[in-house]
């Protein structure tokens, strides 16, 4: 009896909350896809380095479903409440033909168990195949060898899965347990009369309050987006985003205080139709929902600015790889090693045996050669000196402008000496780069800067005052403002500032900072130049590497294939987790709202009714649906939106060395289609969904 009466809700069920279905296995399914990466990697031919990028990235999404499993764990368990809630006059009509508590709460089990058994083998089946993308978008990532691909399942995921979910399914159980010892007789089957108390804003205090809302929000967007460096840390980024929530809901709460007033003085459209109807349903929705639309904006929020700001940063890395790796590899060492000195770390003084001080006065060639090196693997070699001066500062750099500096910019690091290159050796660089070369007279220096935040910094400063003084002679600026260039290969632009000097300028062997080598590989095919590679990145054991090891010489560097290698792992680490968050946020505060109305709808079935006995046919009923649902769905999107103008500005600015502001607007294209697609869907399973419940009989 029991069995078929839970058969019955069941299908019952599926009529009319498809949604939460629809829901649950969209969860499962998402749930395996991101977590069945650890099967998937050993079929990708990559490279140690990239595998190692890989793995990681499986350890942080395995991270963040613990993260992802609450959330949807609060969605089942919220979507499950209104469930209950929609069926009390059922469970008050059991009662009264002589059901007992516990035969409810056992239809409620069963048909919890059903629910969760059906949604989770659909939502495994759905991810199992949907996983096998999953590969192939990895491997695109990850410019990986497909050649060996075959249909992969995840026997970790497959349990990892059902071991979440069932521990939600539990806490939903225990749930209803609850919240079905609490009912009274009398309150089910009154429930379907009582209305939900609704208080009437004062207008005028509403307005003061949206009024103040916005003013909060606008300070709010103007602080993110004007003090980048002041808001690095979390002291002072958190009074900004309670602001934000703050803000978000005095405009949720001020809303239904005077909109629908202000509607009704145009009489023209107050009227017209059924938007009387329409206006006083939406003004009552957004009086009860304050927080709930408040969240989903928020969450909204979170899913645009993740997912724009994401992308871009992954297309940003992509477009300028070659452009900031234009040789094969970049060595260097420190010049000039004294005979100790005191650690930083440990305050204990470390000495420097005679061969690393010895090797510190040569050039890299020199180290290379003389550690079993073949220096004929290299091919297009040019070698510098990098110098530097104590008393040549950033700080002395920024002359009379540093203490607007450092009222605006804090965080810098004002007393680190300047990187100091002559102005023929960095040409020498600039050419094999490919880069504009420069001249400068005995007077005169260049500051090269590609990094926007310094280079904005540093132009301020050299119109104010350019002239420097050192070692008692005056040079002067040949710009008033930063020329672009770079000597280290990094994978954005990332150089806060090197000053390029004469080659007349005096230094001491003391001021050599290190020895810098740039070079290509001398060899003909990809396969060679990673042999060559693995050895100067230090992947393979080599006796280079032995004999640098065993004399104690720390020779640093970057290559070509591990910065790119690096830059496609990161990106593709930043673009998974992105996704599997933002996709998350969308589909619980797409839920959530459709539920909220199929509820309300359900609730409202009376008026509708109404309106039709008054004279209104169906088509004008659907529109009224229509209106409501759309407005309900567009209201937090579009603050959501507005949040996530500001929001994405702010992201970029504190990864500015990673995006570029040229690859948003495809970025933001890409999350329109997102949202539009997985939103849109909420929307018209909602709307038709809604049409089926008013048209039901009572």
């Amino acid at each position: 009896m029991l069995f078929k009466l839970s058969i019955r809700n069941m299908k019952k069920s599926f009529k009319d909350y498809a949604i939460y279905f629809l829901t649950l296995v969209l969860g499962v399914a998402i749930f395996y896809m991101f977590n069945s990466l650890d099967s998937q990697q050993a079929m990708l031919q990559v490279s140690q380095s990239t595998r190692t990028m890989i793995q990681l990235m499986i350890q942080l999404l395995g991270m963040i479903s613990v993260f992802i499993a609450i959330i949807l764990g609060f969605l089942i368990v919220y979507a499950n409440n209104f469930l209950i809630n929609r069926r009390k006059r059922e469970f008050g009509i059991y009662m009264t033909l002589g059901m007992g508590r516990r035969q409810i709460s056992a239809i409620i089990l069963l048909e919890t168990v059903l629910v969760g058994v059906l949604s989770l083998v659909v939502g495994l089946f759905i991810g199992i195949f949907a996983s096998q993308f999953m590969s192939i978008l990895v491997a695109k990532l990850f410019e990986a060898d497909m050649t060996e691909f075959t249909f992969v399942f995840s026997k970790t995921a497959c349990i990892k899965t059902c071991i979440y979910f069932a521990v939600m399914y539990g806490a939903v159980i225990i749930f209803n347990s609850l919240t079905i010892s609490r009912y009274k007789l009398i309150n089910l089957l009154t429930a379907i009369r009582k209305n939900e108390k609704v208080k009437i804003k004062n207008p005028i205090i509403s307005i003061l309050i949206f009024l103040a809302s916005a003013v909060i929000l606008g300070y709010a967007y103007y602080q993110v987006t004007g003090g980048v460096y002041e808001l690095q840390t979390g002291d002072k980024l958190l009074p900004l985003i309670i602001m934000g929530i703050v803000g978000t809901v005095g405009i949720f709460w001020s809303l239904s205080g005077f909109i629908l007033k202000i509607i009704q003085s145009s009489k023209s459209i107050y009227l017209k139709g059924t938007n009387m109807f329409v206006l006083r349903q939406l003004n009552n929705k957004i009086n009860t929902n304050i927080i709930s639309m408040s969240i989903i904006c928020l969450m909204l929020f979170m899913t645009i600015s993740v997912l724009s700001s994401s992308l871009s940063i992954k297309s940003s890395l992509d477009s300028e790889l070659d452009k900031f790796t234009p040789v094969d590899v970049n060595l260097y060492k420190t010049a000039y090693l004294p005979e100790s000195y005191v650690s930083s770390y440990s305050g204990k003084t470390i000495y420097n045996t005679e061969e690393q001080i010895e090797d510190s006065k040569h050039p890299v060639s020199y180290t290379l050669e003389t550690n079993g090196y073949d220096l004929n693997s290299l091919k297009d070699i040019v070698e510098i000196p990098i110098y530097t001066l104590p008393e040549w500062t950033l700080q002395f750099s920024l002359g009379d402008y540093f203490k607007t500096a450092k009222a605006q910019f804090s965080n810098l690091a004002y007393e680190m000496p300047e990187t100091i290159i002559k102005i023929s050796d960095y040409n020498k660089i600039a050419e094999l780069y490919g880069e504009e070369q420069y001249t400068l007279k005995d007077d005169e220096y260049i500051v090269l800067c590609d990094f926007e935040q310094m280079t904005n910094l540093r132009n301020e400063a050299l119109k104010e005052n350019s002239n420097i003084v050192i070692n008692g002679k005056t040079y002067y600026a040949k710009d008033n403002e930063c020329k672009y260039g770079f000597v280290f290969m990094s994978v954005s632009e990332m150089n806060g500032g090197i000053i390029i000097v004469p080659d007349s300028f005096e230094f001491k062997d003391e001021n050599i900072e290190q020895f810098f080598l740039a070079a290509n590989y001398n060899a003909e095919t990809e396969e060679e130049k990673v042999e060559l590679n693995n050895v100067l990145a230090g992947e393979v054991d080599s006796e280079l590497f032995n004999n640098l090891s065993d004399k104690g010489i720390d020779l640093e560097g970057s290559t070509k294939i591990s910065l790119v290698e690096s830059s496609k792992g990161l990106s593709s680490i930043i673009i998974f987790i992105s996704i599997y968050l933002g996709i998350v946020f969308l589909i619980a505060s797409s839920a959530i709202l459709a539920l909220k109305q199929l509820t309300e709808s359900s609730d409202n079935k009376q008026r509708y009714t109404i309106l039709r006995k008054i004279g209104c046919d169906e088509k004008m009923i659907n529109g009224a649906l229509f209106k409501q649902i759309f407005i309900f769905f567009m209201l937090p999107l579009a603050l959501a939106i507005i949040h996530s103008i500001f929001g994405i500005k702010f992201i970029l600015s504190m990864l500015a060395a990673l995006a570029s502001p040229d690859e948003l607007l495809p970025s933001i294209i890409v999350t329109a289609i997102i949202i539009g697609l997985i939103y849109g869907v909420y929307f018209l399973a909602t709307y038709f969904g809604s049409k089926n419940i008013i048209k039901e009989e009572e």
